[in-house]
């Protein structure tokens, strides 16, 4: 039979998961000649056979690629000559153009927790164990191709046990980079204040130090966290005194579901999302037993995860119950990765340091994410998920190579080229010095990484920003185009891109709901109704204009909301309508007058149509973080925990006017009756949502229909609200409209660079 030849790329995720063994694998099975090569673009594979065996190979090849594989593209072609002699080979990598996809850190996989856990084996209870299923990917990578001299492993020289594993194509862990064993590779050590401490097995020291109530900080995979007893509310509270941490919740780690069920109701779909190779944060719901209160204080959700690397597996082993696994950093700072940083900055938090000597080139918080009605939510995209490329649609192919800068809070940048989008993970509030040098640090990295020369630089509207002013400087440098973004149109555009709409498609109304972003008119925006595309937008309503008394003030303090909404429904006087309420006397105790000085005199008191400030007041009124908020979006998270099930209640109702403003007096006027006649307020918070939904349901109804399109976006960081957006999407499914909320990236800024992204590839 005649034998041809055929040239195969494949492009996607496919270096560090194993696929040139896997190639390798197929076609010896065929008998085919040939060879196997990585190179920047992804894998080149040169097969020669006869048809029916190269058309067996390649269907094989796209059927049931590696476990962490992700095919993005193949192409082939015909090549001329004659065959080679030799055996099926795997060639060294080539160094070409980079658009290879870098593979996020993987969860310890089946085959290496049985060798951890085998007495017998080699690599018996060693805290580095990985293959190329699972293991550190994007934490220790500094280059593309991803070979082991471009990444953290490049100071530990394999033993010759490791290296006949490494160099065996039919061995597991063939080019696995970070490959190694107790001979040769990373080492493991515990200390205190006084220096190392001596031991036979640090795990197991440190799990003794844990039992009896201490704080040990533990060297993980994208950065330091700070594990203690999550069962001893002592502990966990001297945690949070030492970290300054009054209020915001902890995150669990657990040996397995089993342990999960004994303090959470876990669905299928959560223990699905924890056993992925990500190993994900997922937010359960808590059971009436278990924890205490304070890990996760007000809410009805706990977030926890399992062990994802064999440090964290041989750590629980030996522990009876679950660890608090909180991120290591004191307040207000990224992450800790570094070990004199971890010795230095944690004095004084941790009783204990679990540390070992590879290094962490990126750090990578935690991811987090929410098991929702349809489809899991992603809140926030880190460890295991970045940088996972998100494919959009066809048109965005040819568009010019694009660096989109994100916004202040909660950063991320995104590099669009070649049809795909590549999402940075987490990195924090740009406010914060040590995160804004890690934000910049991190865009040289990509850059490189990817080979990314922007020709667009996409910036948020708001000239102050940190990302805008550092976005404006790489524009002046590069010569790229600097194109500035609304805020919240490009929250809408984030979703349509994410969920592959195309340009010309495009055309939706967008609810947009967050906190602050700077509007076209120059005035504070944050509740909206867009109708546009990426191309652009009109504003068709929004919420009232209130005082923002205080500026930055009153994001942290819901009172001061509370006393602006009052101000904005009933005016001067607005103090007999909580006459006989609790909230009476609460404000009494507060500077009220000079509050509403500042309102009538415009003093430091920008109008705003922000809708997290309306969900602040709110939560004020019923004495939730009524003096403050002590983390981001806590006012709201308590009050949406609060709801409990109230089939047969009426929503709050609003006034719309035909200019699209929306006003809230008549909300007002209900819930403060509500409260005056000793109405539950589980039942007032469920009324609120309710009220509220159906509003934006029925505002979003008659702009649609006016601009005669089905499509309707559901963005903004207020989006993550569960309930909220669960009876939108039923109200406006049931009228025949097509909603989107995100999912494949975060509602809230997180997912912002994306959006800006997609808008600055398609203006003129």
């Amino acid at each position: 039979m005649a034998i041809l030849g055929c040239h195969i790329c494949l492009q996607g995720r496919v270096q560090g998961v194993g696929f040139r063994p896997f190639v390798w694998h197929l076609a010896r099975e065929a008998q085919l000649k040939g060879h196997v090569r990585n190179d920047g673009t992804g894998v080149q594979v040169e097969a020669w056979g006869t048809k029916d065996a190269l058309d067996s190979f390649l269907a094989k090849l796209v059927e049931n690629p590696p476990p962490l594989a992700n095919i993005a593209q193949v192409t082939w072609k015909d090549l001329a000559g004659d065959a080679p002699t030799q055996a099926f080979f795997i060639a060294h990598s080539d160094h070409g153009p980079v658009r290879a996809e870098i593979a996020p850190d993987a969860a310890t996989c089946p085959a290496c927790l049985t060798d951890i856990c085998d007495p017998a084996n080699r690599r018996y209870r060693y805290p580095f164990t990985n293959c190329t299923h699972c293991g550190p990917r994007l934490s220790i990578i500094t280059g593309i191709p991803y070979d082991r001299a471009q990444t953290a492993m490049r100071k530990f020289t394999m033993c010759d046990a490791c290296q006949r594993e490494y160099s065996d194509p039919s061995d597991r862990r063939f080019h696995a980079q970070p490959n190694a064993c107790p001979a040769c590779g990373p080492q493991l050590w515990l200390e205190d204040e006084h220096g190392p401490i001596a031991c036979a097995d640090p795990v197991s020291e440190a799990a003794h130090k844990l039992r009896q109530g201490q704080i040990i900080a533990i060297k993980g995979i994208g950065g330091f966290h700070l594990a203690c007893d999550a069962t001893d509310a002592a502990v966990v509270q001297r945690l949070r005194d030492t970290k300054n941490r009054i209020a915001k919740p902890f995150a669990i780690m657990a040996k397995d579901l089993a342990q999960i069920r004994e303090f959470c109701q876990l669905s299928d779909a959560e223990a699905d999302l924890l056993t992925a190779p990500a190993a994900p944060i997922v937010l359960c719901l808590k059971s009436d037993q278990g924890l205490p209160e304070c890990i996760a204080p007000g809410l009805d959700r706990i977030g926890v995860m399992l062990p994802h690397a064999p440090l964290h597996h041989l750590l629980l082993a030996e522990l009876d119950g679950p660890l608090i696994m909180t991120s290591g950093n004191p307040a207000n700072s990224p992450q800790i990765t570094q070990n004199g940083a971890a010795r230095s900055a944690l004095t004084g938090i941790a009783d204990g340091w679990l540390m070992h000597d590879r290094d962490i080139v990126n750090r990578l918080d935690d991811s987090l994410i929410r098991a929702d009605d349809e489809a899991p939510s992603i809140l926030r995209r880190g460890r295991g998920m970045a940088p996972a490329p998100i494919h959009l649609h066809p048109d965005f192919a040819t568009t010019p190579p694009t660096l989109a800068m994100g916004a202040e809070l909660k950063a991320t940048f995104c590099l669009l080229n070649n049809g795909q989008a590549v999402l940075s993970q987490h990195i924090g509030d740009l406010k914060t010095a040590k995160t804004y040098a890690d934000y910049r640090a991190k865009i040289d990295l990509f850059r490189d990484l990817y080979g990314m020369d922007p020709a667009i630089i996409a910036v948020d509207l708001h000239q102050d920003y940190l990302s805008t002013r550092w976005g404006a400087r790489l524009a002046k440098e590069t010569g790229a185009k600097l194109v500035p973004v609304q805020h919240h149109h490009a929250h809408m555009a984030s979703c349509l891109a994410a969920h592959h709409i195309a340009p010309d498609e495009a055309l939706c109304v967008g609810v947009i709901l967050d906190g602050t972003g700077l509007g076209t008119d120059g005035t504070i925006w944050g509740g909206e109704f867009l109708l546009g595309d990426y191309r652009g937008f009109e504003r068709k309503a929004h919420f009232q204009p209130v005082a923002l008394a205080g500026g930055e003030q009153a994001v942290r303090e819901p009172w001061r909301n509370l006393v602006a909404q009052l101000t904005a429904a009933f005016g001067e006087g607005w103090e007999r309508y909580i006459a006989q309420t609790p909230l009476s006397q609460r404000l009494a105790a507060k500077p009220t007058a000079l509050i509403s000085q500042m309102i009538a005199q415009g003093l430091n008191a920008p109008p705003t149509s922000s809708a997290g400030r309306l969900f602040d007041a709110v939560a004020a009124a019923l004495g939730i973080a009524f003096d403050q908020q002590h983390y981001d979006g806590q006012a709201a998270m308590e009050l949406e925990a609060m709801i409990r099930t109230h089939p047969n209640c009426t929503g709050y109702c609003a006034d719309v006017s035909d200019q699209g403003v929306l006003s809230w007096r008549p909300l007002w006027l209900e819930l403060l009756l509500d409260i005056k006649n000793g109405v539950a307020h589980d039942k007032i918070a469920a009324r609120f949502h309710i009220g509220l939904a159906d509003t934006l349901a029925e505002t979003a109804v008659r702009i649609a229909s006016d601009a005669q399109t089905t499509r309707i976006v559901l963005s903004g960081g207020v989006m993550q609200n569960r309930y909220l957006v669960s009876r939108m999407v039923q109200t406006l499914r049931a009228q025949g409209f097509h909603v989107m909320a995100p999912k494949t990236v975060p509602a809230n800024d997180g997912g912002l660079s994306l959006g800006q992204a997609a808008i600055a590839a398609f203006q003129p």
